[in-house]
């Protein structure tokens, strides 16, 4: 049919430019954002354009739904604005004609979105944290690169290297000074090499020397080794899972229902929601004076969005704190908003106003 084909092709040009666009932004964005992560020691430097496309694969179905927003408020404003829906209105069509059209061009886009908030988002947080852990898992002597003075991951020791060999494993010439039991301890070394011994990693130092001083500076004890062992980082294992709920699947949360994890779900299953309602809302919004034209409009959906978008994440903290329940949350916020972009397009439709009609003259009796 005529009226639906040149409707969907108007609005994939319309969403494939939108989400380039948007695409570009957000990557600038977390590109800017995830150096300066690597720059406080977070991120690992070499793993800048990994953490960086698994956030905008996280972010992708933020990014889907406000793509499809603006395409549908843009094309429509258009039809408008060009006088396109006078005619279509004209021939017979209402303006609830067009629901079925912008469904038939959505539903991919919704389905898409909905993997993405089920399983893309989850396992695109999962590997980002892990990248994460292991950077800040990973032994002192990892940290530090020949001839630079290095802090510890716990930030009580600072650790000095001439230079080492190709897998970081053997350096020579170390230096190391920490403050331990009230104690400054000053260590050097001609060599040392790293070793695991029972799950934790050791730097094993030969031929040095240490000195041991009082933070009161009460004396000065000075040894010389042969061998020593310093703890260079935690154990290879973690004791502990502590991957938070946007990390864990969609079925692990479905498992545990704690507030923390219902929050978390009730956020998932919220953005394919808000996707349906904004193709709702994008058909009520969309009616615009010709005269006056459609930046008004655009400005008016991306106001919405971003207040959308802000209250879905404010319920889900609310969900999170056990101040309200998913279930109620998910009718309200969501149901409300349904019911409201009805009423909006039924009062566009029907041409409602809130003036009372005028009455009709009264008629003058003939004789």
């Amino acid at each position: 049919m005529l009226f639906h084909s040149s409707l969907r092709k108007e609005l994939s040009r319309s969403f494939g430019a939108t989400l380039v666009v948007l695409v570009t932004i957000v990557m600038t964005m977390m590109l800017i954002r995830t150096l300066g992560l690597a720059a406080k020691g977070s991120v690992d430097p070499a793993e800048v354009f990994l953490v960086m496309t698994y956030t905008v694969l996280g972010y992708m179905p933020t990014i889907l739904s406000l793509s499809l927003f603006v395409s549908i408020v843009g094309t429509l404003s258009r039809m408008y604005r060009d006088s396109e829906m006078i005619i279509w209105f004209s021939s017979g069509r209402g303006l609830t004609d067009f629901i079925q059209p912008l469904f038939r061009f959505a539903w991919p886009v919704l389905l898409l979105i909905a993997v993405l908030s089920l399983v893309g988002w989850p396992w695109a947080n999962s590997q980002t944290q892990g990248m994460r852990d292991q950077y800040e898992r990973r032994g002192d002597i990892d940290r530090v690169a020949p001839g630079e003075f290095q802090e510890s991951s716990g930030r009580n020791r600072v650790f000095f290297i001439d230079k080492d060999t190709a897998n970081g494993t053997v350096a020579s010439n170390v230096f190391i000074s920490s403050i331990e039991r009230n104690r400054q301890i000053i260590t050097s070394a001609r060599s040392g090499k790293v070793e695991s011994i029972n799950d934790t990693r050791y730097l094993m130092l030969s031929n040095g020397q240490r000195l041991e001083r009082p933070l009161d500076k009460t004396g000065l004890k000075i040894s010389e080794f042969d061998t020593y062992g310093a703890k260079t980082g935690s154990n290879v294992a973690a004791s502990a899972d502590n991957t938070p709920a946007r990390a864990r699947t969609t079925m692990a949360l479905l498992a545990n229902p704690t507030p923390v994890y219902r929050a978390e779900l009730a956020w998932r299953v919220g953005m394919l929601l808000a996707a349906i309602n904004f193709v709702l809302l994008a058909l009520g919004v969309s009616s615009v004076n010709p005269r006056v034209g459609r930046s008004g409009n655009l400005l008016f959906a991306l106001f919405a969005f971003v207040i959308y978008y802000n209250m879905l994440n404010l319920g889900q903290g609310w969900v999170g704190s056990g101040r309200v329940s998913a279930s109620i949350f998910l009718l309200m916020l969501h149901g409300g908003v349904f019911v409201l972009a009805l009423l909006w397009l039924a009062k566009r439709h029907n041409n409602w106003g809130l003036r009372a009609p005028r009455p009709a003259p009264a008629s003058i009796p003939t004789a």
